[in-house]
C-alpha cells in the first residue's frame, strides 16, 4: 500500500506560478495531481531523503491568498456558539469588544492589560530577531489573560482544557520519521499551559490516559477557571514563558509555530510605536500585503564581511544521516542566535547574517507545519504564524493546499490582532485540526489511537490504531493524499471475520473529492475477481470503510478563494487484510510475485480499471497454500472506464517508477494520454529498482545512482532514467544473478525497440503530412496489450527465468 503523496520533489524543484506580488517564476513543469514522489515518504522504498525543503517551497509558493479579516471571521465563526450558522457581522461586533483591552482599561487575576503597550514599546526598540521574543510573549499573554474577562454574544468562553500560552522555544525540537530524526527550531511556540509547564517540571507517572479524558472533556465544553489555576498562569507567564525550555518539545503538544523575523537584521530604525488609544479602522493594507517565498532575501542585499555578528554563534554540530536529517542531540546552550532553524544543524562558523542557504521564513514555517502533520494522525488542518517587524501573517495548511491571509500591523491595528488572539482562545482541541474522531490513548507504554464510529451493518466499529508502531508508514510533507498505514486490531471486525492470522492495517488518506473513491473501484475490482483467476486472490482484501464528508475546499468557500473547490480533499478510513511489501522478496520469488500483479493488472485494465500508480509500495503478498500470492494494491489513484469526463490525461504515478513519456513536460501538462504500456514499463522500472537496491530482502545502503530518481521532478527524473538506459550494462551490482540481470536487460531492449518504432512511426507521418505530429491518445485494443506483453513474456531471458522458477 503506497502512503506516497500527490507533490513531485527535485533537487531543483518545480516552481509555482510567479504570482502579483513578485513570486517566483516558473522554473520547471510541476508535478501536479497524482503525480506521486517517493521522497516525501522517509525510507519508503529505501530511499533515505536528503532534502525535503524543496517540496516544502514548492507547495508554499503555490499557496492561496485571502484578506485578513476574511481569515479572522472564519476564525471566530470555528470558536462561537454556533459555528455552523454564518455570523457576518461577529468580526464587527469583536473588534468593538476587545478595545477595551487594547486601551489598558481590563485586569485579570492581578494583570492589567495596560501590561500590553509596556511590551509593544519594548518590542519597537532596536535589536536583533531575538530580542522581539520575549516582548512579544509578554503581550500575546497579557492579552490573553485579559481576553477572559470579555465576553461577546455569540462566542464561546475561553476553552480551560486548552488554556493556551505563547512560549518561547528557540530551541531543537526532534521527531523521528521511520527511524530518521528531523530536527527542527521554531523561535515561539503555542502550547497549552499544561505542556508548557510540564517541560519546566519533573512531572513523572500519572498520565497514563490522561491526553485521551482531556480530550473528551475538550469536546464537553469544560471552561472552568479557579484562583490555582490563575496563580500558575500568572507564575508561569512571569518565569518560565520567556525562557527556553530545559527539554525538547514533542511536536504532539504545539498548537501553532510562530517564526519571527527582522527585515534588515540588527536595525537601528525603531519600528513605529504603538498609539495613545485605539479605534475600530477599516483594513489597512501592509507592504507587502502577502508574503512570496524569498521576499526577505530580495530586500536585503548579500552583507559583506564588514557584517560579520560580533560573536560567534554556538556550534550545535549533530552526526548528519544519509537522509540529511540529523540525529537527536542534547541542547549545547551558549549563544542565542538564530541557527538554521529550519533545516539539519551544522557546525556554523562565523557568518554573514542573511545567510543565502537559510530557507525563507515562509519555508521554515512549511517545514514546522510538516512536523505537526507527522505528529497527528489524521489532522485536519494547521495554523501557523509569520512575524516580520510590526506585521503578521496566519498561514492555514491543509492537504488541499495552503492559504496565507494579508498581514495585519498588530502595533498600529492592534485591535484585529487582538480578535485574533480572542478567537484562539476559544478553540477547543479540534478547531486546532485535531481530528475528534481519533482519540490519542496510551496502551502498555505505547502511543495509540481510539476510533469509534457508528455503522448501518456493525453497529458501532471499534478501531484501535497502533500509530507508534515500527511497521507503520507516514507521510512527511503539507498536501496530497497524505497516507498514513497503521496496524490495526478490531473486536467488531474480528468478530466479522474471524481469526485474522497476518492482521489488519488501516489506511488514512486525503482523497480527492470529485474522483471515484477507492471503496468504489474495490467494488468494481471485486465483481472482476469473480469471473477472473488471473485477479482473483490478487487484489486486497477491503474489511471496512468509512468516509468523512466534511471536504476541505469548506474553508477555501468561507475565505474567498478563488477556484475554491479545485483539488478538494476528504479523509478516509479504510481496513483491509495486512500483507506483506515485494521488497522483501529476491530472484525468483520476487519474480513470480511481480508477474502475478502484471496478470492482474492487464486483466483488471481490459475490464475498464485504470490503476496507473505501479510502484514497489502498491505490489504486495501474502502466502497462501504454501504458495506466495502476489497483490496489486493501492486503488486510490485509479479510474474506471466509465468515470464521468476525462480521466486519462491525469497525471498519475509515482514519479521515479513511471514511463518515459510520462515524465515530459508535455505529459506533466495533461497532453499525453496515460494507456496500458506505460503501466507495463513501470513494472520493468519497479523490478529494476528492487533488483538493484535490495540484496535477498535487504536494503543495501545508499549511494547507488539510481537513488537519485526519487529526488528529482518529473522532467529531471525522466531525463536520469533515459542515461541510466543509455548506459544500462555499466549499472550490474554485484549482488545480482546472471539469469536475473540479463532478464533486466532484455526487458529495456523490448522497451527501446518499441520506442523506437513510435518514433519512427511519428517521424515518418510529419514527413509524408507536412504537418506538426498531434498526439491522437488512440485506445489501446485487447490485441495491443497482449501483444506487447508477449514480447516480454516471448524473450529467451524471459523464458529462462520463469523456468528457473519454476524448478525452485
Amino acid at each position: 500500500m503506497s502512503p506516497t503523496g500527490e507533490t513531485g520533489t527535485s533537487a531543483t524543484p518545480p516552481r509555482a506560478s510567479a504570482s502579483n506580488q513578485g513570486g517566483s517564476k516558473l522554473e520547471s513543469t510541476p508535478n501536479s495531481r497524482g503525480a506521486s514522489v517517493v521522497s516525501e515518504n522517509i525510507s519508503l522504498v529505501g530511499v533515505q531523503v536528503k532534502e525535503v525543503r524543496p517540496w516544502i517551497q514548492r507547495d508554499i509558493e503555490q499557496a492561496k491568498q485571502c484578506k485578513a479579516d476574511a481569515m479572522l471571521q472564519a476564525l471566530l465563526q470555528r470558536a462561537s456558539c454556533t459555528p455552523e450558522t454564518k455570523q457576518p457581522e461577529l468580526l464587527q461586533k469583536c473588534l468593538k469588544g476587545v478595545l477595551s483591552v487594547c486601551n489598558g482599561q481590563v485586569s485579570a487575576g492581578g494583570i492589567s492589560s495596560s501590561g500590553i503597550e509596556t511590551a509593544l514599546k519594548k518590542y519597537v526598540c532596536p535589536g536583533v530577531e531575538n530580542d522581539f521574543y520575549g516582548p512579544f510573549i509578554d503581550a500575546t499573554n497579557i492579552a490573553l489573560a485579559c481576553l477572559e474577562e470579555i465576553k461577546i454574544d455569540g462566542m464561546r468562553a475561553p476553552v480551560s482544557t486548552v488554556d493556551m500560552i505563547f512560549q518561547q522555544n528557540d530551541m531543537p525540537m526532534y521527531q523521528t520519521h521511520q527511524k530518521v530524526k528531523s530536527t527542527r527550531k521554531p523561535d515561539v511556540v503555542i502550547l497549552p499551559l499544561n505542556s508548557a509547564r510540564a517541560s519546566f517540571e519533573d512531572e513523572k507517572g500519572g498520565k497514563k490516559g490522561k491526553q485521551k479524558s482531556k480530550q473528551k472533556d475538550d469536546e464537553k465544553g469544560n471552561t472552568k477557571h479557579d484562583e490555582k489555576h490563575d496563580t500558575k498562569r500568572k507564575a508561569h507567564m512571569v518565569k518560565n514563558a520567556k525562557e527556553k525550555p530545559p527539554a525538547s518539545l514533542p511536536w504532539k503538544d504545539v498548537l501553532a509555530c510562530i517564526e519571527f523575523k527582522r527585515k534588515t537584521p540588527g536595525r537601528t530604525k525603531e519600528i513605529n510605536p504603538p498609539p495613545s488609544s485605539y479605534t475600530v479602522t477599516d483594513y489597512v493594507p501592509t507592504k507587502p500585503e502577502y508574503l512570496p517565498v524569498d521576499h526577505l532575501k530580495a530586500e536585503v542585499p548579500t552583507p559583506g564581511p564588514s557584517q560579520t555578528p560580533a560573536t560567534q554563534p554556538a556550534s550545535d554540530a549533530a552526526p548528519v544521516l544519509s537522509s540529511g536529517l540529523t540525529a537527536a542531540q542534547p541542547s549545547k546552550g551558549g549563544s542565542s542566535s538564530k541557527r538554521k532553524a529550519a533545516d539539519t544543524l551544522q557546525s556554523t562558523a562565523k557568518k554573514p547574517k542573511v545567510n543565502p542557504d537559510e530557507p525563507d521564513v515562509t519555508v521554515q514555517t512549511g517545514l514546522y507545519a510538516a512536523e505537526m502533520f507527522a505528529a497527528n494522525l489524521a489532522v485536519e488542518y494547521l495554523i501557523n504564524f509569520i512575524v516580520i517587524d510590526d506585521v503578521i501573517w496566519t498561514w492555514y495548511y491543509d492537504r488541499q493546499g495552503t492559504v496565507q491571509s494579508s498581514g495585519i500591523n498588530f502595533i498600529q491595528d492592534l485591535p484585529r490582532f487582538m480578535v485574533l488572539l480572542f478567537a484562539l482562545q476559544r478553540f477547543k482541541v479540534h478547531d486546532w485540526g485535531r481530528n475528534k474522531h481519533f482519540l490519542p490513548i496510551e496502551v502498555e507504554g505505547k502511543q495509540c489511537h481510539e476510533f469509534q464510529i457508528k455503522d448501518e451493518d456493525l453497529g458501532t466499529v471499534d478501531l484501535l490504531l497502533h500509530s507508534s508502531h515500527d511497521e507503520r508508514v507516514t507521510h512527511y510533507g503539507l498536501q496530497g493524499r497524505a497516507t498514513n498505514v497503521v496496524p490495526v486490531t478490531s473486536e467488531a471486525l474480528e468478530k466479522k471475520y474471524g481469526d485474522l492470522q497476518d492482521g489488519m492495517v488501516a489506511k488514512i488518506f486525503w482523497g480527492e473529492a470529485d474522483r471515484t473513491s477507492e471503496p468504489e473501484i474495490l467494488n468494481k475490482v471485486e465483481e472482476i475477481a469473480k469471473r477472473h483467476a488471473t485477479v482473483q486472490d490478487h487484489v486486497p482484501e477491503l474489511l471496512w470503510h468509512h468516509t468523512f464528508t466534511h471536504p476541505t475546499s469548506a474553508i477555501r468557500e468561507a475565505l474567498d478563494v478563488p477556484e475554491p473547490t479545485t483539488g478538494s480533499r476528504v479523509l478516509y478510513v479504510l481496513v483491509f487484510r495486512k500483507l506483506k511489501p515485494i521488497t522483501e522478496l529476491h530472484a525468483h520469488e520476487l519474480f513470480d510475485v511481480w508477474y502475478q500483479c502484471i496478470l492482474c493488472h492487464l486483466t483488471l485494465w481490459k475490464e475498464g480499471v485504470y490503476h496507473r500508480d505501479v510502484s514497489p509500495g502498491n505490489l504486495m503478498w501474502y502466502k497462501k497454500n504454501g504458495r506466495l500470492i502476489g497483490v496489486l494494491n493501492d486503488y486510490d489513484l485509479s479510474s474506471l472506464a466509465d468515470d464521468p469526463g476525462p480521466r486519462g490525461n491525469e497525471r498519475t504515478g509515482t514519479v521515479p517508477f513511471m514511463a518515459l513519456d510520462l515524465l515530459t513536460a508535455k505529459a506533466q501538462r495533461g497532453e499525453v494520454k496515460h494507456l496500458y504500456r506505460h503501466d507495463l514499463e513501470s513494472f520493468v522500472w519497479v523490478f529494476t529498482w528492487i533488483s538493484l537496491r535490495y540484496d535477498n530482502g535487504n536494503l543495501l545502503s545508499a549511494g547507488s545512482r539510481i537513488d537519485l530518481w526519487a529526488t528529482l521532478d518529473a522532467v529531471a527524473c525522466g531525463k536520469e532514467k533515459q542515461s541510466f538506459i543509455n548506459y544500462l550494462e555499466d549499472f550490474r551490482p554485484s549482488h545480482i544473478k546472471t539469469v536475473v540481470w540479463c532478464f533486466i536487460l532484455a526487458c529495456f531492449q523490448v522497451l527501446d525497440i518499441e520506442a523506437s518504432t513510435r518514433r519512427q512511426q511519428r517521424r515518418a507521418l510529419v514527413i509524408k503530412t507536412e504537418e506538426s505530429y498531434q498526439e491522437t491518445n488512440d485506445e489501446e485494443s485487447v490485441s495491443t496489450m497482449d501483444d506487447l506483453l508477449g514480447k516480454f513474456t516471448g524473450d529467451i531471458a524471459w523464458v529462462k527465468l520463469s523456468n528457473a522458477c519454476r524448478s525452485q
